[in-house]
């Protein structure tokens, strides 16, 4: 599947409205205009070490989801300064080296349980077989089972309920 070309995103308002960590209010209210005007699933800042993500979750088959997510990466909070603070970006981790790493099969949103009430399908520790249901990947309003190619433990497990996922990204490691 190609990747949407990028686009350009307006200048936050003159007045920015800085939160409690220095963030620029507008801009991520501009981000979740965009997101909604042009229907994307998220769009990602980023800028001099900050990144910020909005993302949007449908409603799909009686899960009651948030409209729209947003997400702030930056480092620990810190009082509010007058000039920018460079930031190391984070090390990128090693999970899509690991042998034992399942990763997504399609772009889509994982779901860990089959409802919002029921408990996860898999935690980090448990045992499960070649075959077991692990996660669900939603992928145009069908949800697609994900099963464990092979048996052993759960020692990661890198997505949330509810996150939008790549072709190709590391869901977790069954060693």
């Amino acid at each position: 599947m190609a990747q949407a070309p990028k686009k350009t995103i307006p200048s936050p308002s003159p007045q920015p409205k800085p939160s409690a960590a220095g963030i620029d209010v507008n801009l991520v209210e501009n981000l979740a205009e965009i997101a909604a005007r042009h229907d994307l699933a998220e769009v990602v800042v980023e800028h001099e070490g900050l990144r910020i993500k909005v993302s949007r979750h449908g409603h799909g088959e009686g899960r009651q989801r948030a409209q729209h997510q947003t997400v702030l990466h930056s480092p620990a909070p810190a009082p509010v300064a007058t000039s920018p603070v460079p930031v190391a970006p984070a090390p990128a981790a090693p999970a899509a080296d690991n042998p034992g790493a399942v990763k997504s099969p399609m772009v889509g949103t994982a779901y860990r349980r089959p409802s919002p009430d029921a408990k996860p399908f898999v935690e980090i520790g448990q045992q499960v077989k070649s075959g077991e249901k692990i996660l669900l990947i939603e992928a145009m309003k069908t949800f697609n089972e994900i099963v464990a190619p092979r048996g052993g433990t759960i020692t990661a497990i890198f997505v949330e309920d509810g996150q939008p996922v790549e072709f190709g990204e590391p869901l977790l490691v069954i060693e």
